[in-house]
């Protein structure tokens, strides 16, 4: 019979229920302010707080009572203000339901307006990246107006719009081209004809053209 893995609950436990001000409902939102106040923690304790559901919970055991009441004053402080805490991109697509394709377009069209840019690390890596990142009122405003149900009507009558302007061109396109592959004019017909008439050039010898 297998053996079965003993978990030991941690004695000394302390909760932080996130606002919804802070969260937007957002799963994904939680986990990132998670990670915000985790970076502000020394390194050995970090993992000691983990998010569960909207309340940060950090875990310890007995023996670690000082640490513990040091961690728990530096979550405390880091959580002052937490609502002001800018929000990344992979929480704005959470909490507005929106795809990357559609926070790209919006964020160029001036529709979701940047707050500025981030830089960070990638974790274990050398490599850099920057992205925008949103201001929480901004997001709060725009999902109270559910704007994001007009934007996408608004892209809809775009494409389409896009499309009958394109047919037109194409349209005027091959018009354009039919006409330029006529060898003549009816005016360079005539000419070619009447050239073709019998006894023309003495006509002209006789200087009855002048």
């Amino acid at each position: 019979m297998p053996k079965q893995k003993i978990i030991i609950a941690p004695a000394l436990v302390e909760t932080w229920t996130l606002s919804p001000a802070a969260t937007f409902g957002s799963s994904v939102r939680a986990k990132g302010i998670l990670l915000e106040v985790r970076a502000r923690l020394p390194l050995a304790v970090r993992k000691s707080l983990d998010v569960n559901g909207m309340a940060l919970v950090l875990g310890m055991a007995t023996e670690g009572e000082r640490e513990f009441a040091s961690t728990s004053a530096a979550v405390t402080a880091a959580l002052g203000g937490i609502e002001s805490l800018p929000v990344i991109p992979r929480e704005i697509q959470d909490i507005l339901a929106i795809s990357t394709t559609e926070r790209h377009r919006w964020l160029k069209d001036g529709r979701l307006p940047s707050a500025g840019t981030r830089t960070v690390r990638l974790s274990g890596r050398a490599r850099q990246i920057t992205f925008h990142v949103f201001d929480p009122r901004v997001v709060e405003d725009l999902l109270d107006r559910a704007v994001v149900d007009e934007w996408r009507e608004e892209d809809i009558a775009a494409r389409a719009e896009n499309r009958r302007q394109a047919a037109y061109r194409a349209k005027l396109t091959r018009s354009l081209k039919k006409a330029a592959k006529k060898p003549e004019t009816v005016g360079s017909e005539i000419d070619a004809a009447a050239s073709k008439l019998l006894g023309w050039d003495e006509f002209d010898v006789d200087g009855l053209l002048r």
